[in-house]
């Protein structure tokens, strides 16, 4: 997909203009980028339904807090403008519904709207005391119960059973390896999974240890400039080496499309091929494809370690959770579930 064009200060030279927006795309994660061209399509077709008029910057208070206001309420049974721009923006296959979106989908658009003020060195409307506080509210109104990303954790005992479905085939090889590294790892994303190049396989230390080192150029908590380096034991390294050496892969994308005819194309796998693999392997292992989504193996990580009373600082060093608060998540889970206290009435 091509990155989206920036908004930029039109008081720039084009020389500069264009330097300048080389600079925020070069130094942007893809998903960022992406996320910024739908939001940016987005907000501007609410604004034209909803005023008639172009996106201005800086944008006026009232178009922020109306934009707000329009996203905080179910639409369905209230008819006027915001009504109306709502069923505008459906008929462009830009909304699904008149209900009220998700907050995180509010907060989302509104964060990519202040970032397109910040390149222009603007200030955002939504840091106004009213519009921030009507945000805030509005975010509380439309609150509902945190919905996982994955219906179940992928645990050990679900991972093995998805592992015996894998031949040594071409394709049981490489669904094989990515299984296991984006366990073992510390639940990798599947953006992360397939962003590995063979150059990011450190494999020196195979012979010896049977270790091998996951370079991750870049993930949602990390920089390019940090790149950590994560280490891959036993089984799971040994399955990412297996897939390395049948498909003979020197270099480039780690982990490809396998044709019908078992042969390995020249490129590498788009994100969502993680989903349809995952969904091949567990109806293959007699489950509902449903089970579980490619978040589950991230959860699973953690739920294991959990389990396996692994401390909550070693299973952050693998899985790079930044915040405590949201991997304890995974582990309190688990810990309520043995609490002593459950069993007062036996």
């Amino acid at each position: 997909m091509r990155p989206p064009a920036l908004p930029l200060p039109h008081a720039l030279s084009d020389e500069d203009e264009a330097a300048l927006g080389d600079l925020f795309r070069k130094g942007t994660p893809d998903n960022t980028l992406r996320a910024w061209e739908r939001d940016l399509v987005y907000i501007a077709a609410w604004k034209r339904a909803r005023f008639g008029q172009d996106l201005a910057w800086p944008e006026e208070e009232r178009v922020a807090l109306r934009f707000v206001l329009d996203h905080a309420s179910d639409l369905s049974d209230t008819p006027g403008k915001a009504q109306d721009a709502a069923l505008a923006l459906i008929g462009a296959g830009l909304r699904r519904t008149l209900a009220c979106p998700a907050p995180a989908t509010l907060d989302r658009r509104i964060a990519s709207w202040r970032a397109f003020h910040r390149m222009r060195n603007l200030a955002s409307p939504f840091d106004a005391p009213l519009v921030a506080a009507t945000r805030i509210k509005a975010r509380r109104a439309a609150a509902r119960p945190r919905k996982p990303k994955s219906p179940r954790p992928l645990t050990r005992d679900v991972l093995e059973s998805l592992i015996e479905t894998c031949d040594y085939s071409l394709r049981g090889l490489r669904d094989r390896a990515i299984l296991m590294l984006a366990f073992a790892s510390g639940g990798r994303r599947r953006s992360e999974i397939t962003a590995l190049h063979r150059e990011d396989i450190g494999t020196g230390d195979y012979a010896t240890k049977g270790l091998i080192w996951l370079r991750l150029l870049e993930t949602k908590t990390t920089r390019k400039d940090e790149a950590p380096r994560l280490p891959l034991k036993g089984r799971a390294a040994k399955a990412v080496m297996d897939w390395i050496r049948a498909a003979a892969i020197a270099d480039g994308p780690l982990f490809r499309p396998v044709s019908q005819a078992d042969r390995v194309l020249d490129r590498r796998l788009k994100p969502d091929a993680i989903r349809v693999i995952l969904r091949h392997r567990l109806r293959l292992a007699g489950l509902p494809e449903d089970y579980a989504t490619p978040h589950g193996l991230r959860a699973g990580f953690l739920t294991q370690a959990a389990l396996d009373g692994a401390p909550l600082a070693a299973a952050m060093k693998l899985s790079l959770h930044r915040s405590v608060v949201q991997a304890q998540k995974y582990y309190a889970d688990v810990e309520i579930e043995e609490n002593p206290a459950t069993d007062l009435l036996g």
